[in-house]
């Protein structure tokens, strides 16, 4: 009788910790870089009668251990109405020998912790030396995410956190606050808080620009992690044009950022050329990253099936080993 493994919300949390998931990320892109990785672009459809769409996306990691899987992933913009995330799924797991079901993950945790892992790993190459300020735009689990993140590669000396709902950001500054080694405050005013920043997040679905060129200030890091599918986008198209624009991977960003494809319709980027390298290629030490303390940097994240595959991997692993989650016989 076969059998594969649940894993709740609140367990994936506790399994993939931030000093240890960035690390695994940054495996995860190196084998990406050498081939060892399976990576084709999500499918996505939109789902009749509603303003919503469910994705697949499946990837293989040749880590050690290899994982294999996929994430089956709904978006409903309408649930923040209901209460609801408003991205619903699970990452199913197979064995890379057999292909058997090894486990059935909660997507919403799987997700936050490794596009945050992935933001940190790209500031870690990216980001300016020093005691930095760092701005998180967007007051969910992103940017929740992101908070805890991101301290683990630089030093802060403060979070600003601001929403479009002002209520939300100073509820997640105060429920954070005091479990970070730096102190998180709300800002009201997004070009306020740009004025002070080194590191910028920016987790929103906005179908229109938040973030723009003449409001960001030299040396500035962004990572530019929601408005994943056009055509939501957070970035207007001169900062795409004018910042050294990184990505977890080209074909990803090219065929799927309405920033930059906003860019390129305008004749603003050359087109791929523009972008300077991928995530892989600042892990294995194929480009310098960031090359002066004047520069502004764009990481733009559109988020990879491997990442997911790798950190449900690495949750199913330490769940075993620790005796964490429900078994189902089917």
């Amino acid at each position: 009788m076969a059998r594969f493994l649940v894993l709740d919300h609140c367990t994936v949390c506790t399994l993939l910790p931030f000093d240890e998931i960035i690390g695994l990320m940054e495996e995860t892109f190196s084998a990406l870089g050498e081939g060892r990785a399976a990576q084709p672009l999500r499918s996505v459809s939109t789902i009749p009668g509603q303003k919503a769409v469910i994705a697949l996306m499946p990837g293989y990691v040749g880590s050690q251990p290899p994982a294999l899987g996929v994430k089956a992933l709904t978006v409903f913009p309408g649930n923040t109405g209901r209460g609801l995330d408003t991205h619903q799924g699970a990452v199913l797991l197979f064995s890379p020998d057999t292909g058997e079901l090894r486990a059935v993950i909660n997507a919403g945790a799987v997700t936050a912790r490794r596009t945050a892992a992935v933001s940190a790993l790209a500031t870690r190459y990216l980001a300016r030396e020093g005691e930095l300020t760092l701005v998180v735009i967007g007051a969910g689990r992103q940017g929740r995410a992101h908070l805890q993140a991101l301290g683990e590669v630089r030093p802060l000396r403060e979070a600003l956190v601001v929403d479009r709902e002002p209520e939300k950001a100073r509820a997640l500054a105060e429920d954070v606050d005091a479990s970070l080694a730096f102190p998180v405050r709300a800002v009201e005013s997004l070009r306020e808080a740009l004025a002070a920043a080194d590191i910028v997040v920016t987790t929103t679905s906005s179908h229109e620009p938040i973030l723009r060129r003449e409001w960001v200030r030299a040396g500035t890091h962004i990572c530019a992690v929601g408005a994943s599918r056009p055509p939501e986008q957070e970035l207007d198209a001169e900062t795409v044009a004018e910042a050294s624009l990184f990505a977890d991977r080209r074909e990803s960003l090219v065929h799927e950022a309405a920033d930059y494809q906003e860019a390129l319709r305008r004749g603003l980027i050359p087109g791929p050329a523009h972008i300077r390298a991928e995530l892989a290629d600042l892990v294995l030490g194929r480009h310098p990253g960031r090359r002066s303390v004047e520069e502004v940097t764009v990481f733009r994240s559109m988020g990879l099936a491997i990442e997911d595959v790798a950190a449900a991997g690495y949750a199913f692993h330490r769940a075993v080993e620790q005796g964490e989650g429900c078994w189902v016989e089917v």
